[in-house]
C-alpha cells in the first residue's frame, strides 16, 4: 500500500535537514582552527601550590634539558635568600654552568673596625723599640783570625834506620788576605836530613781556593837556598785537598812540588788520609842530588782516631821512590832508590 505524501511538506523537511548538518560542520572547523596556544593554555595551578616545599624534591632525578625557561619571567622571583642547607651539589654537573653570567649580588664588606682594637703607638713603645746608642756602642766580630796546624808529627822505621819526620802550617789574617808559614824536614839518627819553611802571602780568588806567593828558606842538606814561590792551594772537586807551588832560584834553576790528600771518614772519628807529593826539576844539580824532571814520588796511607777534633794520633804506611838522573845520583852514593816507612805519630791544632 503505498502511501502519497503532499509535495510541500518533502521539500520542507530537505531543507531543515541540509540545515542541521551544516551547522553541525561549521562547530567542528572552528574547534581544529583555535590556535595552539589556547589548545596548550596550563590550567590555573590549585592555590595551594605555592607553599609546596622544593627543598624536599630530588632535582637529580629531573631533565631539566627539556625545560622551555626563554618564556619565565625571573624578575618576579626572589633569589636574594636561597636556602642551599639542604641541595645535594655532589650529583651536580658545573662543567656546563655559565657563572659568568650568573649575579651572586653585591660581596660583603669587610668590618671597618676590628674585633680588638689596636693600641695607641706611645712615646714608650717608640723608645724600646728605637733605643739611643751611644757612639761606638756596637762591637763587631773581629776580622783577623789564625790557625796553626800541625799535620804529621811522626816517628818512623825503616830498613835502613829511624828517624823523625814534620810537617806543619800556619796563617794568620782575614779571608781574603793571609799570612802564611809552611814548614816540613826530616831527621835520621841524630842529624837533620832536611829541611825548609815557607813565608807566604795568600790572597783567596774564590770561595775554595787561594794564590800564595812568597819565600823559601832551604836549610838543609849542604848549603842553604833561597827560593821566589809562587801557587795555588785550595779545595778541589770531591773534596781533595789540592797545593801546587813553583820555586825560582839562582842561575835560573826551577823546581816545582805537587801535593793532593783526601780524607776517608770510615766513622765519625776514625779517619783513613791518603797522600800523594811529587816534585820536579829544570835542570840537574848533582852537588844536591837533583836530577832534570821527576825527580821523587811519595805516597803514604795514615789512618788516625780524634780523640777530640784538635788532637789525633795516627798509624801508617809510607813508600817512596826516586826517578831519573835523581836515582841515578843515589845509586853512586851507595843509597836506595826505593824506601819504605812505617810511621805513628800526631795531628793536631789550635
Amino acid at each position: 500500500m503505498r502511501i502519497h505524501l503532499p509535495l510541500g511538506l518533502l521539500a520542507t523537511a530537505l531543507s531543515l535537514a541540509l540545515a542541521g548538518h551544516a551547522r553541525a560542520q561549521e562547530h567542528d572547523h572552528a574547534a581544529h582552527a583555535a590556535p595552539a596556544s589556547a589548545q596548550q593554555k596550563p590550567a590555573t595551578p590549585p592555590a595551594q601550590s605555592a607553599e609546596t616545599d622544593h627543598s624536599q624534591m630530588d632535582h637529580s632525578r629531573m631533565d631539566h634539558s627539556r625545560m622551555d625557561d626563554s618564556k619565565v619571567d625571573h624578575s618576579q622571583m626572589d633569589h636574594s635568600k636561597p636556602d642551599a642547607s639542604s641541595m645535594d651539589h655532589s650529583r651536580m654537573d658545573h662543567s656546563k654552568m655559565d657563572h659568568s653570567t650568573m649575579d651572586h649580588g653585591p660581596a660583603g664588606q669587610a668590618p671597618g673596625e676590628p674585633r680588638e682594637p689596636i693600641p695607641v703607638v706611645t712615646e714608650a713603645d717608640r723608645a724600646a723599640a728605637f733605643p739611643s746608642l751611644r757612639p761606638h756602642a756596637m762591637e763587631h766580630a773581629s776580622t783577623f783570625h789564625s790557625l796553626v796546624m800541625i799535620n804529621r808529627l811522626e816517628a818512623w822505621d825503616a830498613d835502613h834506620g829511624t828517624g823523625q819526620a814534620w810537617e806543619g802550617s800556619a796563617w794568620f789574617g782575614s779571608d781574603l788576605n793571609r799570612l802564611w808559614l809552611r814548614s816540613e824536614g826530616e831527621r835520621e839518627g841524630s842529624r837533620t836530613e832536611s829541611s825548609e819553611l815557607e813565608v807566604l802571602y795568600g790572597r783567596s780568588i774564590s770561595p775554595w781556593w787561594d794564590v800564595v806567593a812568597g819565600l823559601k828558606q832551604d836549610f838543609r842538606p849542604a848549603d842553604s837556598r833561597t827560593w821566589a814561590a809562587f801557587g795555588v792551594q785550595g779545595l778541589a772537586p770531591y773534596k781533595f785537598e789540592v797545593s801546587a807551588t813553583a820555586y825560582l832560584g839562582e842561575s835560573g834553576q826551577v823546581m816545582a812540588t805537587v801535593e793532593a790528600e783526601y780524607e776517608l771518614l770510615l766513622t765519625n772519628r776514625l779517619i783513613l788520609q791518603p797522600l800523594v807529593e811529587a816534585s820536579f826539576s829544570s835542570k840537574d844539580v848533582p852537588e844536591y842530588g837533583e836530577g832534570t824532571g821527576l825527580n821523587k814520588v811519595e805516597a803514604g796511607l795514615r789512618l788516625r782516631y780524634e780523640i777530640t777534633r784538635r788532637f789525633a794520633p795516627y798509624v801508617g804506611v809510607v813508600h817512596e821512590r826516586l826517578f831519573g838522573d835523581t836515582a841515578d845520583y843515589r845509586r853512586g852514593e851507595g843509597g836506595d832508590v826505593t824506601d819504605t816507612r812505617f810511621v805513628a805519630g800526631v795531628r793536631f791544632w789550635f
